[in-house]
């Protein structure tokens, strides 16, 4: 059976000297291994003011020395997440406490369990605290660090359908110029999820990255809540608990589908200047959650299913994808080319393919459909299990993945012309 170990960071910036530090990890029985980190603040430059500290942690401790508590932090977290940890007990006064418990909500996420060891005695070597910043000030603190982090991965890059006019804006986004350092998610995530490692703050910087490269203002941008059905969000309605599509006309704000091998899809009509995006799995397939975006923009906004032009973002090819045969039927009897192998035991699914037919059964023109069947485009469909130097996938990269998006907007002014 193996052992569990915790990481334990032991917290001298907010008010405790070395032995008082040291003595509470002294105190403080452990039967697992651990591995210490010390976030050492400017009063302990010193090493002989670490000597007694030193001693305690038999001089294992991976010392924390970067300039801003920020800069500490996030290399604190890149070594336990290197390392595969997710207990992480510290050692450090009560203001310590209501200090790191900020930096945790932007810099972690539920994956890590915190367990906070208060150390209340304190001795003259002890400083005095100084006053506790705002949430708003670290946050403030965090998000001017993260933007000046260099991109990993080379630059970001977005993939473009010439069949979407410039009166929108829209792209489908690759995995390179992001802050995410996880490898799997490294480095353009923009999905933050409570059940994997990339934090909140990481993602927000690289929506921004993202919204700039763009050419939107990143509070605009809004993703599906998904919940792999078919289930679309008109705005301007109330707003469903989940939902894997959203239509508007509205020209303040631009909508998103993420996906990880599931299709982002953008739909677009210029006759009425009506936009929507939907988030396309198997599941939402076979439910038809691509046609039930398209039937929205008729029913809500007038619009004709024959103007609108519709874009299949980086999605798994069937080269990559394959389901149990009782699931693959399904796609079969949507056409049997959706299912070159339905013999063998986990038969290969086209899932674009399929959404190509049902798109067209309800009156997409297949002129206005670009997908991996379109060679006269450049590619905007190509298959995100075969390229990990471009795109995220769930399927390869399996539970810490990665997520890239297609986004559209209606632009008020056409910009100049840039074909």
């Amino acid at each position: 059976m193996s052992v569990m170990t915790e990481a334990v960071l032991l917290d001298l910036v907010h008010g405790c000297c070395p032995s008082c530090t040291g003595a509470a990890l002294q105190e403080d029985s452990v039967s697992h291994r651990r591995q210490v980190f010390l976030l050492r603040g400017k009063n302990h430059l010193n090493p002989d003011s670490l000597s007694h500290l030193s001693a305690c942690t038999a001089g294992s401790a991976c010392v924390l020395d970067s300039e801003s508590t920020v800069e500490s932090l996030i290399r604190f977290k890149e070594t336990v997440d290197q390392q595969d940890l997710s207990s992480i007990r510290v050692l450090t006064s009560p203001r310590g406490r209501e200090v790191l418990q900020v930096y945790q909500d932007l810099l972690f996420t539920a994956v890590y369990t915190f367990r906070y060891s208060l150390i209340h005695h304190t001795c003259e070597d002890c400083t005095s605290p100084a006053p506790a910043a705002s949430p708003a000030d670290v946050e403030e603190e965090v998000s001017k660090f993260l933007q000046k982090v260099p991109g990993l991965r080379g630059d970001l890059r977005v993939l473009r359908s010439s069949l979407i006019p410039d009166s929108f804006g829209h792209g489908f986004s690759t995995r390179g110029g992001g802050v995410s350092s996880i490898s799997t998610m490294s480095s353009l995530n923009l999905f933050s999820s409570s059940r994997r490692r990339d934090s909140r703050a990481v993602v927000t910087e690289n929506r921004r990255r993202l919204a700039v490269h763009a050419g939107f203002p990143a509070q605009q941008l809004r993703l599906v809540q998904v919940n792999h059905a078919n289930d679309v969000w008109v705005l301007g309605k109330e707003e469903p608990q989940s939902y894997d599509a959203m239509v508007t006309n509205r020209t303040d704000v631009v909508l998103a589908a993420p996906g990880a091998d599931c299709m982002p899809i953008l739909f677009a009509d210029p006759v009425s200047k009506v936009i929507g995006v939907a988030h396309s799995g198997w599941r939402g397939t076979l439910m038809g959650v691509a046609m039930v975006t398209v039937e929205a923009m008729v029913t809500e906004f007038g619009c004709r299913a024959s103007d609108i032009l519709v874009a299949v973002g980086p999605s798994v090819g069937s080269c990559c994808f394959s389901l149990q045969r009782e699931q693959a039927l399904d796609f079969y009897n949507i056409h049997p080319d959706c299912v070159p192998d339905p013999e063998s035991e986990t038969p290969h699914v086209n899932i674009r393919l399929a959404n190509r037919l049902l798109l067209q059964r309800g009156g997409v023109l297949p002129e206005n459909i670009h997908d991996d069947t379109v060679t006269e485009r450049p590619s905007v469909t190509p298959c995100t299990s075969c390229h990990p130097e471009l795109f995220f996938s769930h399927r390869r990269d399996g539970k810490e993945f990665g997520t890239q998006v297609g986004y559209l907007w209606i632009r008020e002014t056409p910009p100049p012309n840039t074909r």
